[in-house]
């Protein structure tokens, strides 16, 4: 079986628990992992000025497509700067149509409105983003943790991180995996 492959896209301003624990979780259970800088290749200033750096830009990235699952992390500014890329656009509208994984916590669903993404699916996000998301009748709010409706998988914030980690991975790689992963 070939091994899984997810793209996490990493923006100025991305909550950096919500980056590195689901990339970490993911690693551990064998999925390659590329963390793809939304503008470059250069170090990311994250929500709370810790610097990740990237191992692709997004747009080398892309070549090597398509993934399993593509993974946007939330933080207020991070969510907006994946709101406004064209780029991320092209990739979640590539990656619904051909009924990939889309994995978005916090902020992170925003992107997912704004680039009309996964309309009517039930969804979760941090509080703070709750109005924004159900501004239009486009999807219907779930207050649970985590929150997998058909190919979108959505989860609430630094907190849950660990659990969406592990929601991703039991999807991609099954109930079994996962449970391995929390000993």
């Amino acid at each position: 079986m070939a091994s899984k492959r997810a793209l996490v896209i990493l923006a100025k301003g991305a909550e950096e628990m919500e980056t590195v624990i689901p990339t970490d979780i993911m690693r551990r259970a064998g999925i390659k992992v590329t963390v793809a800088g939304l503008t470059g290749k250069d170090p990311v200033q994250c929500s709370r000025d810790v610097f990740i750096c990237p191992d692709a830009s997004l747009e080398d990235a892309r070549k090597e497509g398509p993934y399993d699952v593509i993974v946007l992390p939330g933080g207020n500014l991070g969510a907006q700067n994946l709101s406004e890329s064209s780029a991320v656009k092209d990739i979640l509208k590539d990656q619904e149509s051909r009924k990939g994984l889309i994995a978005a916590i916090c902020a992170g669903p925003t992107a997912l409105l704004a680039h009309g993404i996964g309309f009517g699916s039930k969804v979760t996000t941090h509080p703070l983003a709750k109005d924004k998301m159900m501004n239009g009748a486009h999807y219907c709010y779930s207050e649970s943790r985590v929150e997998k409706d058909g190919n979108i998988l959505t989860s609430r914030g630094p907190g849950t991180s660990f659990e969406f980690g592990l929601a991703i991975v039991e999807t991609l790689m099954g109930k079994e995996v996962a449970e391995q992963e929390l000993d």
